[in-house]
Order: structure tokens, then C-alpha cells, then sequence
């Protein structure tokens, strides 16, 4: 808890400075706050994957680390324009830092983690710290929770195998769970795991 208040004084310590020029370089953890004045739908919290892009709604995957805030805007401005009479207005600024790795002081300073990533419709999206063994139903009721927009019935869990790079993905009905329904088993989360929560489709 203490990381992400430093991470989020941070982010006003830099408001007047490298994030307000737009010079600051994005860097993979981190969190953007992405609006579209032409399209106030688009306006979404964004997490950057470990491979460094992030996926946006009628603009694909685009590279986002390494880039500045200015850099990364316009980008994101010319892939969103051929779905616009004229290329929208987008704002790009970082609502969360990417969580620092502690200073270990040493051999029993800090217990072993893994990194597990929320991105779409949660409350709060970002990389997560936890405990080994930690099961995906665990890490949704500690995650904060899920957007009013989420579709709660396909949460996914996206896993890549980086022996032969291949993506597993296993879908998980979150719905039926709160309503008393049984799982079959019990998902245990890996390092680099990706748990993603859709945007609901205009019926659900």
C-alpha cells in the first residue's frame, strides 16, 4: 500500500514537471489514463504489459514504453483518425507509476512474489505483487474489485508459455461463482500472468 502512495505522490510531485512537458518515458507497469475528447466512450485506465504495448479499442496494440507521453499520444491519435472525420484530440497521462522492486536488506527482508497483471474492466488495473499459490478466485475477490462496465462472465486468464511461446487462455465465469455455482478446480496463478476482465457487450 505504501509503494502505490509514493507511486501516486509521485505522479503530482512530476505534474508541474517531466509529466506535464510530456517528456517522461513510459515504462511497462505503468498505468495511462487515456481520453478521446471526439469519443468520451474511449476513455479508459490502460495498463502497459510486460512486452511493453497496450491494446486500445479501434487502435490495436501499440508500442507504448520508451516512448514519451507526447510521442505515445500522437501515435495513438493517427492509428485511432481513420475512425474519425478528422484526427481526434487524445490526452495521455499516467494515473500510476509501475510498482518499484523493494531494496532487499537481506536473505529474509522479503518474502518471494510473483508478478500477476489486471487490465480491462477492474477497478483498479495495474500489476500486482502476491504470494505463490495464490489462486485466480483469491486474486479477484483482493484485486479491488471490477468496473460496473466488466463482463464478469468471461474474465479471462491469458498464460504464455516461454518455452515455446505459445498462449494458453482459460476462461472463467465469475457470475456463476457468486451465485453459489461450484468450480471444477482450482487455478493457481504463475508469474506473468495476464487476468483479463472484458467490457461488456451492449445485451449482457
Amino acid at each position: 500500500m505504501i509503494r502505490y502512495l509514493l507511486a501516486a505522490l509521485s505522479v503530482v510531485f512530476f505534474a508541474g514537471g517531466a509529466l506535464a512537458q510530456g517528456s517522461y518515458q513510459i515504462q511497462s507497469g505503468d498505468v495511462l489514463q487515456i481520453e478521446v475528447l471526439e469519443d468520451p466512450s474511449l476513455n479508459r485506465s490502460t495498463l502497459v504489459l510486460p512486452d511493453g504495448q497496450i491494446a486500445f479499442p479501434l487502435a490495436g496494440t501499440l508500442g507504448a514504453a520508451g516512448r514519451s507521453l507526447d510521442q505515445f499520444r500522437d501515435a495513438l491519435s493517427s492509428a485511432l483518425a481513420p475512425n474519425f472525420a478528422t484526427e481526434p484530440t487524445v490526452f495521455v497521462s499516467v494515473s500510476r507509476l509501475a510498482p518499484q522492486a523493494p531494496e532487499i536488506a537481506g536473505p529474509e527482508a522479503a518474502a518471494p512474489t510473483i508478478d500477476v497483471y489486471a487490465i480491462g474492466e477492474f477497478a483498479n488495473p495495474g500489476r500486482f505483487d502476491i504470494e505463490p499459490g495464490t489462486t485466480l478466485l483469491q486474486f479477484l475477490a483482493a484485486s479491488g474489485g471490477f468496473s460496473r462496465f466488466a463482463a464478469t462472465k468471461r474474465i479471462q486468464l491469458r498464460r504464455m508459455d516461454a518455452r515455446t511461446g505459445r498462449e494458453t487462455i482459460y476462461r472463467f465465469n465469475y457470475d456463476a461463482i457468486e451465485r453459489g455455482g461450484r468450480m471444477s478446480g482450482q487455478l493457481v496463478l504463475r508469474s506473468g500472468d495476464v487476468v483479463v476482465a472484458p467490457e461488456r457487450g451492449l445485451f449482457e
